[in-house]
């Protein structure tokens, strides 16, 4: 009976594990020159998706540094369809509160934070989408974000 309860909990902690995750459809970091994100260095992600039935959460998924110098960071994302249109956003996300401590899960130096950018996202043609993420801030060389990335689940 001891040597069963271990295993058992190793199975059932695996299981919990897969199973928390069963809404990701796409999922990605980009890790960035280690000399800063430069203004004009844009992110790429191509997304394949043929769901056209269901609705989609996005989130943008930061890294940065404990030595990133501002509490937020503005992004331009840019999202194309197989066809061809694409939208444009400016956004705004807050990585530290108005005390200075960082939001988001970390060890270390190291803060994590994945950030709802858009809920009940259709994307009504199958095929591949382009994500792609430029560094809005006032600074030509951005320092402190280590990686960049992009989380597309489905909404049940």
């Amino acid at each position: 009976m001891k040597q069963i309860l271990p295993i058992f909990l190793i199975v059932l902690l695996f299981v919990a594990i897969v199973s928390c995750d069963q809404k990701r459809v796409f999922e990605s970091y980009h890790e960035l020159d280690k000399n800063g994100w430069n203004k004009d260095s844009v992110v790429v992600f191509n997304v394949e998706l043929s769901d056209t039935m269901k609705n989609h959460n996005l989130y943008v998924n930061i890294r940065n540094k404990g030595t990133y110098p501002y509490s937020n960071i503005y992004l331009f994302l840019t999202i194309a369809s197989p066809d061809g249109n694409q939208r444009t956003d400016t956004v705004e996300f807050t990585l530290a509160d108005p005390s200075g401590r960082w939001k988001g899960s970390g060890i270390g130096g190291l803060h994590d934070n994945q950030i709802l950018y858009k809920n009940g996202v259709y994307f009504p043609k199958k095929g591949e989408y382009k994500f792609e993420i430029k560094q809005g801030m006032r600074d030509n060389v951005l320092q402190g974000i280590r990686d960049i990335g992009i989380r597309i689940e489905k909404t049940y």
